[in-house]
């Protein structure tokens, strides 16, 4: 072994936390290979687990987000997203472009692809309860597009957003580690972070995150063998689809090994690009005015049905529904949450606070629901007109494979761009999976923002080779299940970030009290719930206690 080498391996024994990195990696074998060695036992468990989830607590999950996009729309808006990560005269390390379409690829784009053709088109099919318009009438265009925004407009980012401003404000204000127990630093305060009884936190995360991006890589994946299957005729068995899983782990593990200036921004940067053509193209060759027009209902309709949407249960009969799309999304970006919190705390340093959530909710948004608009409609559009049976090709081969038909049925040179709807699939997971991959690395190392290549190529490995498993198996369906139960604590978490969050930033621009404080940066006791009471400066001119 060469000296380099063995420095290379120095450095990777001395920046890992052992019990973080050790006991995250076991738990998620444990847990993953379970669910492997028997899926069908696994998956029936974890639905019954479920569905009594989703009679009993689906509530919970649906108020943690509703809290979550209150918070971020607060600080949108209101005095404390002036605040700044790091020194008052301190530049940005990323062009505005550039964090924006690393937090468009870290966080949605795998759903995007997967889902934009289809789910309207499965909402429309099935019937929604929420409305009263009949399936697969004229009347249910608007009211599955609008459905379909709901799931992916300002909820889940409000949910990245709340865990990555709790980490992003004391990583770059207070000097804490970045990993995920900062988001109890409002309470514990910084000096208690490296303490024993929080690593629990930190291990539990590591296994919630690698579930959610197994089951984001399997989505993928599925799309990617379903695509080659039905445009070149490639069907491939478990060797092949372990060897798919193994040539795209390499592609992503080998972005994050370059790190976020050299590998991910230049990726998310692509992607971005692509997915603008693909985009233009449907919306000029496909139905404009037909998009337009649904597009623009169904956008009216969600601003005004927001609040009943998003707290909806249809408590009155059965909550499946509810419970299989909406609390299960809910759970599946409250997985997510940790780590695009982490990965939004490495780029946002030299950013306000408003500059991120503007980013996070109206920049990820402005590009999330035309690509819903167009490729849901389109699909609505071309299924009504006869112009192609896309219910029939997703009965057959899956919602995975609806964007293929379209392209060929409704733009010219249809198989060329169909080919690069499969590169956006295939560029879209890279760039989501390596910044997860960075951010694993990263709280496994206690903290560290620029984590060793090893750690980085060791956590991308383990992520295509379970997810490889379950796919091999056919335990994704399971793994989904198990994500919705993981779910259940982040949301707890995210209601925490909240209150903490609101009770330290009150304390640097008060706006709920008369009473005004001074700014804490330089002040540890004030880094803690107490230390709010503690650090209380009262007026000129109030008497003195």
């Amino acid at each position: 072994m060469s000296g380099e080498s063995k420095g290379a391996l120095a450095s990777f024994r001395d920046e890992i936390e052992l019990p973080v990195f050790v006991g995250g990696a076991i738990l998620t074998i444990l847990a993953i290979g379970l669910i492997a060695a028997r899926p069908t036992a696994a998956g029936k468990a974890l639905t019954t687990w479920n569905e009594w989830l989703w009679r009993e607590l689906g509530w919970i999950y649906m108020w943690a987000m509703f809290l979550a996009v209150v918070f971020c729309v607060w600080l949108l808006v209101g005095p404390w997203g002036s605040i700044k990560f790091g020194g008052p005269d301190e530049d940005p390390e990323f062009s505005y472009f550039s964090m924006l379409a690393m937090l468009f690829s870290a966080g949605l784009s795998t759903g995007l692809v997967f889902y934009g053709p289809a789910e309207a088109l499965y909402h429309y099919s099935s019937g929604m309860p929420f409305f009263g318009s009949s399936a697969e009438s004229a009347a249910a265009v608007p009211d599955a597009i609008q459905y379909t925004l709901l799931h992916w407009g300002i909820s889940p980012w409000s949910a990245y957003l709340v865990v990555g401003i709790t980490i992003s404000y004391y990583v770059h204000r207070k000097n804490a580690p970045i990993k995920p127990s900062t988001v109890f630093a409002p309470f514990i305060g910084v000096g208690n972070l490296d303490r024993w009884w929080v690593k629990p936190l930190d291990i539990g995360m590591v296994v919630v995150s690698v579930g959610g991006v197994a089951v984001s890589l399997g989505f993928v994946v599925t799309q990617f063998l379903s695509g080659m299957g039905y445009n070149y005729g490639v069907e491939v068995g478990n060797l092949g689809t372990l060897l798919v899983t193994v040539g795209l782990t390499v592609g992503f593990t080998i972005s994050a090994a370059l790190g976020v200036k050299k590998g991910i921004r230049r990726i998310s940067n692509f992607n971005m690009y692509l997915f603008g053509l693909l985009l233009f193209l449907m919306f000029v060759f496909g139905p404009t005015a037909y998009l337009l027009t649904a597009g623009t209902q169904a956008l009216g309709g969600y601003l005004n049905d927001f609040v009943s949407m998003s707290l909806y249960m249809n408590a009155a009969n059965d909550v499946s529904w509810v419970g299989g799309w909406t609390v299960f999304y809910w759970a599946w970006w409250f997985s997510f949450a940790p780590m695009i919190g982490i990965f939004i705390a490495r780029i946002c340093r030299g950013r306000t606070v408003r500059q991120v959530v503007f980013a996070g909710l109206v920049g990820t948004s402005a590009a999330s629901f035309p690509w819903f608009v167009v490729m849901g409609g389109s699909s609505l559009w071309a299924q009504q007109t006869d112009r192609a049976d896309l219910l029939s090709v997703m009965s057959e081969q899956g919602m995975s494979v609806a964007g293929f038909p379209l392209f060929e049925s409704l733009v010219p040179f249809g198989n060329l761009f169909s080919a690069a709807y499969l590169l956006l699939v295939l560029t879209f997971l890279i760039t989501t999976v390596d910044s997860t991959t960075l951010s694993l690395a990263m709280f496994t190392t206690g903290g560290d923002s620029n984590p060793s290549t090893i750690n980085r190529v060791t956590w991308g490995v383990l992520v295509g080779f379970l997810t490889s498993l379950l796919l091999i198996t056919g335990g994704v369906s399971a793994l989904q299940d198990l994500v919705v139960l993981l779910g259940l604590p982040i949301a707890f978490v995210i209601a925490l970030c909240v209150v903490g969050m609101i009770l330290e930033l009150e304390q640097v621009s008060p706006v709920l009290l008369t009473e005004r404080y001074g700014d804490d940066t330089d002040d540890t006791d004030s880094q803690t719930v107490a230390g709010y009471v503690a650090n209380r400066r009262p007026l000129r001119g109030d008497a003195d206690d």
